[in-house]
């Protein structure tokens, strides 16, 4: 049987170790505008119970689509029963109105024989997996290929960034549909991408539930922040690499603005590790990627792999922006500007004294960008020694905190990490804090130990969120072309905070 056509490019996976919450998923999810649904019933103990859903549902809602899968044991599932009873399982939801199947390669194989009947009554997907890494995929595709089914299934986990894209190419040349993703942090961009490279679908979380494998996302996610259902395959990507990455707040930032600019792209979240960095460029030249943010621990080692640096973020010797120019790609940091603007729509720069509290990259940054802005800059730190080395490369002056007694400064910008979620209690300063004008790096929380106490001071602050918001728009404008929406932009942040911190 031919899948019916066009299939929804989501399918949401349900796993539940109880039946009524199968029911009460695709109810909540049909509200949030879903149609197409995996039921896994190995989930269950006794997986009858789900084919009872599966009539249930259809019957209460014909208009959906589910697909049925019974994995064992063996497998990676939880049935632990023969592949016989597998199949009866199976056909058994098909019998409940299951318009389609999942049967896993090593069952298929076994069971050849009994692979055509489904085909007869339901759309069968035959499905290969592998959970520790990313094989020789032409090889895994020949395999799956010797079973006649409607759709293949080719499922691997990547473990490094250039994985994505062996498995999402191999399909190319197949004239059976394919269905085709990476598992795991490292590969969750594969699940965005997979409709755009020939997918016929890709799968989700249910919104409010966990998912049934590692790195789905959960279906309003997919629909609003990566807008899938208008991805074509000619949009531009974007994204941000860092380790970890799935919590980055970036891609909340650049989608609304994306969206909000009519921009034919999407900005994806790559999980990439220290020992794979130049595998992510050679994946970022091949995908190919416009452009992407670079964060946390690469902003430094990304700069060996660049064709061009821009002057300051040479200086500053780390890069948080790369773009493709003519072939090319350029970096810059945008951090610079995430300082200037905030603190420029508060004070005159030049010829202030602004403390800087911090011996890191973000310290380092900021060194850099006062100093070239004319103002007197003072550096403090818990490492005497980097603080030297700072304020010896800046022009700066070094300080212990035993030197600030007495002193005063028009302004202090706090670049260390203490007071970041999730340790918000923490704070450079235990008393007086020296300067009129606070401005914190933190962004999450929102307010920070230091804004709160800056405040009962009755000191001006600046949240960290600004430099967030701007550093961003810098960004996007290297990315596009367009003036940013920073007002949206930070809605968007604040938002995405709220969800982290509520």
């Amino acid at each position: 049987m031919s899948p019916r056509s066009p299939l929804p490019k989501v399918c949401v996976a349900l796993g539940f170790t109880n039946a009524s919450e199968y029911l009460d998923a695709v109810r909540r999810e049909v509200l949030e505008g879903e149609s197409f649904f995996e039921f896994r019933l190995d989930y269950l103990q006794d997986p009858g119970e789900g084919v009872v859903v599966i009539r249930r549902l259809l019957t209460e809602m014909p208009e959906i689509f589910i697909l049925a899968t019974c994995r064992r044991t063996g497998n990676h599932g939880s049935f632990a029963g023969s592949i016989e009873a597998q199949l009866r399982i199976l056909h058994a939801a098909v019998d409940a109105g299951a318009q389609a199947v999942d049967v896993e390669i090593e069952s298929a194989e076994l069971a050849l024989a009994e692979m055509a009947p489904f085909r007869e009554r339901a759309v069968l997907v035959v499905s290969y997996h592998h959970f520790e890494s990313t094989p020789a995929m032409q090889a895994v595709m020949k395999r799956v290929s010797k079973v006649p089914a409607d759709i293949y299934k080719i499922v691997a986990t990547a473990r490094k960034p250039s994985d994505i894209l062996r498995v999402l190419s191999c399909g190319r040349g197949q004239k059976t549909p394919v269905i085709l993703l990476s598992m795991g942090e490292v590969g969750m961009a594969s699940r965005v991408l997979a409709p755009a490279f020939g997918s016929a679908w890709t799968y989700v979380s249910p919104t409010d539930a966990p998912g049934t494998a590692p790195g789905q996302i959960s279906a309003r996610q997919m629909r609003h922040l990566y807008r899938i259902d208008k991805l074509t395959k000619s949009a531009k990507v974007f994204g941000v690499i860092a380790d970890p990455v799935r919590h980055s707040m970036s891609p909340q930032i650049h989608n609304r603005a994306l969206q909000a600019r009519r921009v034919d792209a999407v900005y994806l979240p790559f999980r990439v590790d220290s020992a794979h960095l130049r595998d992510f460029v050679q994946l970022a030249t091949a995908l190919p990627v416009a452009g992407f943010s670079v964060t946390i621990p690469h902003k430094q080692k990304i700069l060996r792999y660049l064709d061009q640096v821009e002057p300051i973020a040479r200086r500053i010797g780390a890069v948080n922006t790369v773009w493709r120019r003519g072939g090319r790609w350029r970096g810059t940091n945008t951090d610079v500007e995430g300082v200037l603007k905030p603190l420029g729509r508060r004070m005159k720069i030049p010829k202030s004294s602004i403390l800087i509290a911090g011996n890191g990259g973000a310290a380092r940054g900021a060194a850099f960008a006062l100093t070239d802005g004319g103002a007197h800059v003072s550096i403090v730190g818990r490492s005497a020694e980097k603080v030297r080395a700072l304020a010896k490369l800046t022009g700066a002056e070094a300080l212990g905190i035993e030197d600030l007694k007495g002193r005063k400064f028009d302004a202090l910008v706090h670049a260390t990490p203490l007071g970041m979620y999730p340790h918000g209690d923490a704070c450079f300063f235990e008393d007086e804090i020296p300067a009129e004008l606070v401005f914190d790096m933190v962004y999450n929380p929102l307010e920070t130990e230091l804004l709160k106490r800056a405040k009962a001071q009755g000191l001006k602050t600046i949240r960290g969120v600004e430099m967030f918001v701007e550093q961003a728009a810098q960004q996007f404008e290297l990315f596009t072309g367009e003036s940013a929406p920073r007002k949206l932009m930070e809605q968007a942040v604040l938002e995405a905070l709220g969800a982290v911190v509520g």
